[in-house]
């Protein structure tokens, strides 16, 4: 699979020749330098962006060869995102800001599965709360919340702890971690943490838009 942008200065190669397979299930750590291309692989394989040689297949279906609503409907109900930064709605309550994915896919569970979403997370006791009345590590918690609320076959994690202290980083991985072993979701993690790294069942250096190295780690926690 490849990627090649436009510039001014002409066509920018981003991904080049990549070729990864994940078994469903799989905890995967991406690693290597900014601008190695690891969040630019991520954004193609949740079909925010679209590759421009090769296949993409994920959750059974040719990326490719989907419109933007297919891709957006796939993306409602088998991918969940969660990203350095929170994304939430700040006028939102926690239980509104997890629910909201679930009310565009019509689900009439919308708030039952956000209300479990939210006790999974720790967050039980603050569904009523708006962003700003919730620290850093409650609002990234909301986040992972609604990435898991539609139990979706993959959970796609950006540097989920760069805007948190260690402490607080450390407990959201723990949580990440343990609602993937419990839910049999497949991971996939970009990380620049080479112990978070190495969690993962499997690492997969990047390096100039290709991959390097894929290693199967032993010290998965």
């Amino acid at each position: 699979m490849t990627l090649t942008l436009k510039s001014k200065a002409g066509p920018v190669e981003i991904l080049r020749g990549i070729d990864l397979a994940v078994p469903e299930g799989q905890s995967v750590a991406l690693v290597g330098p900014s601008g190695s291309g690891k969040s630019s692989l991520l954004m193609v394989m949740t079909g925010l962006e679209a590759a421009t040689g090769g296949e993409v297949l994920i959750a059974g279906q040719d990326f490719t060869r989907l419109s933007e609503d297919e891709l957006a409907e796939i993306r409602g109900r088998s991918i969940g995102i969660v990203f350095q930064s929170f994304h939430l709605i700040p006028t939102m309550t926690a239980i509104e800001n997890v629910a909201l994915p679930l009310e565009f896919l019509n689900r009439s569970d919308a708030f039952e599965r956000a209300e479990a979403a939210l006790a999974d997370v720790g967050l039980a006791d603050r569904h009523h709360h708006v962003p700003g009345q919730l620290s850093g590590g409650e609002q990234q918690r909301v986040a992972l919340a609604r990435a898991l609320a539609p139990q979706p076959k993959l959970l796609f994690a950006d540097e989920p702890t760069g805007n948190l202290d260690g402490e607080t980083g450390a407990q959201i991985m723990d949580l990440i971690f343990a609602l993937h072993r419990r839910m049999g979701t497949t991971l996939i993690l970009i990380t620049h943490d080479a112990a978070l790294a190495k969690r993962c069942e499997r690492v997969v250096a990047m390096k100039d838009g290709r991959i390097v190295r894929s290693i199967h780690e032993t010290a998965y926690a």
